[in-house]
């Protein structure tokens, strides 16, 4: 018999930096939310990505990834890490398969320990994985924390995608669902927009561009003809970096920012008129302002 009740819970999605968060929770939902790349400590915030399935909606809380901070920014992600867990109803843990126990993993598993919540293991990549090595390294992580439910799957493929998000629902607590059923995100269409910005200087610059540059809105004005005119600065730490973004005679910049400008066409559904400048600011990871424009808590 189906059950014909709404259901709506929080699905904190941890894990290390470049386990596949972001893609994993992009795959849920069937549609690009959050931004990826290979670089790592890409995401920054927490970021509620909204998908359905059946009659739950899943707000799958993406967070950055958890490592071992060293500065105010990374404080402050990793801050915005655990606090993704808070009031979660379920927490999966996501770890690459390739690299298992690995890097930041023990710490985050032995920090989980001391957690109440329900825990689902998610070893994703699996598609580039050997399968044999998959079962000894579930069996490890089982040995160490308490999983209610160990799924594998690729979200970079969707291999195992339909059975995980089939669990997610049937895991949530009745209840009415908490955003409009074509809701995909919590976050705003001027913070997604810089972050697709952002993507673009991970994808285009990866190797040679550090992860510290950021992206600040100037100004977004709506205009008469439909289309939407915004003025975005990216601020970087050196006149190098400067040099980098900008590429010679301003190719690598026009380049970034056509690639931007059409993601945030497509996100808004509207024509948009792209403005891009670079700033050098050494200090910006201790500006206050810029923390909030990010969606990130200053921390001391």
């Amino acid at each position: 018999m189906t059950e014909d009740i709404s259901r709506c819970g929080n699905i904190a999605v941890v894990g290390a930096p470049n386990a596949g968060k972001s893609t994993l929770v992009n795959a849920l939902i069937g549609q690009k939310v959050a931004i990826v790349s290979a670089k790592v400590q890409t995401t920054r915030q927490r970021l509620i990505g909204i998908g359905v399935s059946g009659k739950t909606q899943l707000l799958l809380v993406d967070t950055p990834g958890i490592f071992q901070p060293r500065r105010r920014l990374d404080r402050a992600m990793v801050k915005a890490a655990w606090e993704g867990t808070d009031d979660a109803d379920l927490i999966a843990l996501v770890i690459d398969a390739k690299t298992g126990l690995r890097g930041e993993v023990p710490a985050i598993i032995e920090a989980l320990t001391q957690r109440k919540e329900r825990k689902y293991l998610i070893l994703n990549k699996v598609d580039i994985c050997v399968k044999e090595k998959l079962l000894v390294l579930a069996q490890t992580l089982s040995a160490k924390l308490q999983f209610e439910e160990i799924f594998f799957v690729s979200a970079s493929t969707g291999d195992g995608i339909d059975g995980l998000r089939a669990a997610f629902a049937a895991a949530m607590p009745p209840g009415p669902w908490h955003y409009p059923e074509d809701q995909l995100s919590d976050a705003t269409t001027r913070l997604m927009a810089s972050e697709l910005t952002r993507e673009q200087l991970y994808l285009q610059l990866h190797a040679e561009l550090p992860y510290s540059a950021t992206i600040e809105t100037e100004k977004w004005e709506e205009r008469r003809d439909g289309s939407t005119m915004i003025h975005q600065q990216i601020i970087v730490e050196r006149d190098s970096q400067k040099a980098i973004v900008l590429g010679k005679g301003g190719a690598r910049i026009r380049e970034i920012g056509a690639a931007a400008r059409a993601a945030i066409s497509e996100l808004t559904g509207k024509p948009v008129h792209l403005i891009l400048h670079v700033k050098v600011k050494a200090d910006w990871g201790d500006d206050r302002s810029l923390y909030s424009a990010v969606g990130l808590d200053f921390v001391d």
